[in-house]
Parts: C-alpha cells; structure tokens; sequence
C-alpha cells in the first residue's frame, strides 16, 4: 500500500475557487466600512481586513484538509479518505475511465442581489478516476451535498453510484510519478497502453 497526500502550495488554486464570493464580500465591507467611518480610504482598509481575515480562515481550512485528506492505492483498490468523513473505494476491475472531477468546495449557490452582481464559489478540477466504487459520507452534510451526490448516476445491475478521486488535486504531474505507476501496473489501458 502507499499514500499520497495533497502537496504544499496548492492553497491559491483552492482559495481562487472563492475569488467571486472573496471580491463580492470585499465590496460589501468596503461600502460599510466607507459609510461607517465616512472616509472611502479607511472603507477601503476594513474591506482589506476583513478579506484578509477571510482567507486567513481558508487557509486554516486548507491546511486542515491538505494534512487529513489522503489517496492509498493497494493492490485491490484505490482510496480516499478525507478530514470530513468521506471515504471513496474504487476498485481496480470497476475504474471505467480518467476524466476531469469535479470537487465543490462550497454550496453552488450564487451570492449577491437577484438583477445585481451574483458570484458563486466555482469547483475545483482536476484529472481523476472514474467509476463505480462505494462512497461512506459523514452523518451530517448540506443538503445541497447530499442532493448532488444523490444525483450520481448508478450501475444498473450492481446498484453501486459512480464515484470519482481527483487524483490532480493531490499533484498536478501524477500520470508521470507513483500515483500513474500504480495505474500502469493494475490498469494500463486507462492511461492508453
């Protein structure tokens, strides 16, 4: 067995997923702070700060996920375990494909005045493995979540859902290194031979 664990440095393209929603929240602490202190230099500063405060609180995230999020390829099978309770096991024999995965963040709902400027946090992609497997979900996720994943499609004879493991998200390069070994030695048709 070996792990793999999401790589140092990754946190821009995590915190990039939240640009719209980080530069809408910036506007709004701009314009209180502006009407507040009656000064647009000092609105200004508290929107900074409070952005500031922000991502300091999703690099903390980050950092938490990056440390406890963990990808083990086996003999049988390849695994994800995260820091919130998630656990995807894709079998060897029942990877269909390598495709580009999808991973949200944050709920899909945009954010803003309806006729006004409407932001939305955007998933993260990377390239991963697809297929049917078994997926454990922690007891208490958004209900935005559960219908998302209730929305997976599912085999139709053994009833399993298609799951995914974004394989990118841990290292950008992996078809070059350990993780696309793996998958040369178990199943060398996904990576075309």
């Amino acid at each position: 067995m070996e792990e793999f664990r999401i790589r140092p440095g990754s946190f821009a393209r995590f915190a990039l997923a939240f640009a719209g929603p980080l530069l809408l929240f910036f506007l709004v602490c701009l314009l209180l702070g502006a009407i507040l202190t009656g000064s647009t230099p000092a609105g200004i500063l508290i929107g900074l700060l409070a952005v500031a405060a922000l991502a300091a609180v999703l690099l903390v995230k980050h950092r938490r996920m990056a440390h406890g999020t963990v990808v083990r390829f086996s003999p049988s099978s390849v695994e994800l375990i995260d820091t919130q309770g998630f656990i995807v096991t894709l079998r060897w024999p029942d990877i269909t494909r390598i495709g580009t995965v999808d991973t949200q963040p944050a709920g899909p709902r945009r954010l803003g005045r309806p006729g006004g400027l409407r932001v939305r946090t955007q998933p993260l992609r990377a390239t991963g493995l697809i297929g049917w497997g078994t997926r454990r979900v922690p007891a208490r996720i958004p209900g935005w979540m559960r219908t998302r994943l209730d929305a997976a499609p599912v085999h139709p004879v053994t009833g399993m859902p298609e799951v995914a493991i974004p394989l990118g998200e841990f290292d950008p390069a992996w078809e070059q290194g350990a993780m696309g070994a793996w998958i040369r030695r178990y199943r060398p048709d996904l990576l075309g031979g």
